[in-house]
């Protein structure tokens, strides 16, 4: 936003957090046309602050015989409404009573914590302007102001007693204290103006939204309405030690403890900046330098820890197998979480109490196939998700190898007569449970062309009798938990042989 007055442009400042009091002469002393030429200077002095409850705020007390607070704190937060106020301030005429304005100044506009008083925690300014004609013991209600914490200029359009407002103003004394004459004070407009930014600037930077693995920088725009950019630097607060300065990308620096360090840049018009690829419960200490060639910048520092991991959510919420053989079997995990996770580690051995074995995953896999297994065996798996605080949390799961089902070795066909066979087989005694037999003819929708039955394991051979011409045989060995392949022969009886 920019804002047009007395043929100057101001681009808003955004710099500043702190409440500003105008204390302003209006008694007796002050001819009318000194009133209003104060007025407009106050009106030039404030207009390119941003206003408002995070901002800077402006209140307004009036020196005469009875001081009067023609507005606090709280009344204006925009330029417009702030501008017409003081345009529309009339005098209060009467005497100097400034020791009482002073008064109610320590006692309730800059005190924080009372009804549109001061913000605590921020800084407070009491910028006052008279004509230096008999302002009264102000040195003691001064005192007190700046041992509260007050910040006190002092801009004087008359003859005042140096040593009087010398004492009065908060140090250094050449940039808080201003003798002008009164048809020239724009001259001290923006000396004065940087005067209240050096005490009010808001220097500081807040981190918000913080989780396990990131959070976010957030800091004043002093850079709005500038050319440059904000370099931000951050890393783990080390466990001790200093390093040397540092580079672009990653290095080692002073303001980092020494520490290995990550580096952002912002653009001048920027406010905010998310730092990610943090370590959970872990302190970081970050740096913003707001870097320009027109105007000096200190680098600001804050210090934060990231949230540890919800033990809870360590891991994933499945685990499934897949692929299961004699030999191996597919372990799968998920959701994968790569960015809390720094890998998986499997562990699995034979129940009830067979050799532990273990094998360790990146933390972008979620899922891993073991190997070397026993046949039809129970193994307990575990998948461990190991975080990089050191924490784990694990899921067990039961899984079972399939049983290994030998094919039929070898299977003849022998032809009795003209309607019988002889079928003799080899098979494999390894978990052999029996044999089932089936033989069908070629029109099997015929009843009577189609039979099955099981056999004993210690079966070798059966004689069929009363098949169909062409009548298909087979035979499949028969095991715990499938049954494995088997052989298939044709009977040609015309022959006498298959």
């Amino acid at each position: 936003m920019v804002y047009f007055c007395t043929s100057k442009t101001y681009v808003m400042l955004n710099c500043c957090e702190g409440d500003v009091l105008l204390l302003l002469d209006s008694s007796g002393s002050v001819s009318s046309y000194e009133y209003s030429r104060m007025l407009n200077f106050l009106s030039e002095l404030v207009l390119p602050f941003s206003l408002g409850e995070d901002q800077v705020r402006v209140g307004l007390l009036q020196v005469g015989t009875q001081p009067r607070l023609e507005f606090g704190f709280d009344t204006y937060s925009t330029q417009s409404s702030l501008q017409g106020a003081l345009s529309n301030t009339k005098p209060l005429r009467g005497d100097t009573n400034t020791v009482e304005a002073l008064r109610m100044a320590m006692e309730s506009v800059l005190r924080p914590g009372t009804a549109d008083g001061a913000r605590a925690g921020l800084p407070r300014v009491l910028v006052w302007l008279t004509d230096g004609v008999k302002p009264g013991d102000v040195i003691g209600p001064m005192a007190e102001l700046r041992e509260e914490g007050v910040a006190v200029l002092v801009v004087s359009t008359g003859h005042g007693n140096f040593q009087v407002l010398r004492q009065v103003v908060s140090p250094p004394v050449e940039n808080n204290l201003y003798f002008v004459d009164i048809d020239h004070m724009s001259i001290i407009t923006e000396d004065l103006r940087d005067a209240i930014i050096e005490i009010i600037r808001a220097e500081r930077i807040n981190v918000r939204d913080i989780s396990t693995n990131s959070a976010t920088l957030q800091w004043r725009p002093v850079l709005s309405g500038l050319t440059g950019y904000y370099e931000i630097r951050f890393a783990p607060v080390p466990s001790g030690g200093t390093g040397g300065g540092g580079g672009s990308g990653t290095g080692t620096s002073p303001s980092t403890g020494g520490s290995q360090y990550q580096r952002l840049t912002q653009s001048a018009d920027s406010s905010t900046a998310r730092l990610t690829g943090l370590k959970p419960d872990t302190s970081y200490t970050a740096t913003l330098t707001p870097e320009s060639n027109e105007q000096a910048f200190n680098t600001l520092s804050v210090t934060f820890t990231t949230k540890p991991v919800n033990i809870s959510t360590l891991f994933a919420s499945v685990v499934s197998v897949s692929d299961s053989g004699p030999n191996s079997v597919r372990v799968s995990w998920g959701p994968l979480q790569p960015e809390t996770v720094t890998s998986y580690y499997i562990e699995y051995s034979a129940l009830p109490r067979g050799k532990l074995h273990a094998v360790t995953v990146d933390r972008t896999q979620n899922s891993t196939l073991l190997r070397d297994l026993q046949p039809d065996t129970t193994y307990l798996v575990t998948v461990s998700a190991r975080h990089a605080s050191g924490k784990e949390r694990a899921m067990s799961v039961k899984v079972c190898t399939q049983e290994v089902t030998p094919a039929l070795a070898d299977l003849q066909l022998t032809t009795v007569g003209s309607d019988s066979v002889q079928v003799n087989w080899k098979g494999s005694e390894a978990g052999l449970r029996g044999y089932w037999l089936t033989w069908e003819g070629q029109q099997t929708s015929v009843p009577g062309q189609r039979s099955s039955f099981y056999l004993p394991a210690d079966s070798l051979s059966t004689r069929l009798t009363h098949l169909p011409p062409s009548a298909r045989v087979c035979v499949s060995p028969i095991y715990r938990t499938a049954r494995g392949e088997g052989l298939c022969c044709t009977a040609q009886f015309q022959s006498g042989e298959w």
